[in-house]
């Protein structure tokens, strides 16, 4: 299957109503001062997301495969947005916040290696959940609270860890799905 133009000028539609929360938001409050750098990379992230889910989606007809790539997908970009606006442990600025590029590291690199075949996919989604918990462990031994800001504290830090491992859980249990009903990506 090839990739449908007109999908791709309904996501670029979506892209453009979602800038448009900040840019009205701009007009009644200081909080929100994003410039055009920011809507630029945001744009462009919110439009790759839509252009890879077109990409991979439109490569299987099992309706289950694609609503899983779209959770991990949507996963992948919640944490990247949260982290890189607010962080997760204390502040944005905070160095334990790195440590969530191992997420995305097994992601991808799990994602290539299986080749997007469900089961890989399930696996691989499955790695990404364990990996997302072991992060706020590895950094309370490392720059335990007295050394580092854990903001909100560290319960909230392993919560909102935990929910991003809970959409990853989902999405290689939809993907374990997807296999079992032998309907894997064609060759």
């Amino acid at each position: 299957m090839q990739i449908n133009s007109k999908r791709l000028f309904i996501w670029a539609g979506i892209v453009a109503l979602l800038l448009l929360i900040p840019l009205i938001a701009m007009q009644f409050t200081s909080e929100v001062n994003w410039d055009f750098t920011d809507f630029a990379i945001m744009g462009a992230i919110l439009f790759g997301l839509g252009f890879a889910y077109e990409l991979i989606a439109s490569r299987s007809a099992n309706t289950v495969y694609r609503t899983a790539f779209g959770v991990g997908l949507l996963g992948a970009f919640l944490l990247f947005w949260v982290n890189a606006a607010v962080g997760i442990i204390g502040n944005e600025g905070q160095t334990a916040n790195l440590l969530y590029v191992a997420v995305f590291v097994v992601g991808l690199v799990g994602a290539l290696i299986s080749r997007f075949k469900a089961r890989g996919m399930a696996y691989t989604l499955f790695t990404a959940a364990a990996i997302q918990m072991l992060v706020p462990a590895t950094a309370y031994f490392i720059w335990p609270p007295p050394v580092t800001s854990w903001s909100p504290n560290v319960f909230g830090v392993f919560l909102m860890s935990g929910f991003f491992a809970i959409l990853f859980m989902v999405s290689g249990v939809l993907f374990q799905k997807a296999a079992d009903s032998s309907r894997e990506i064609p060759q």
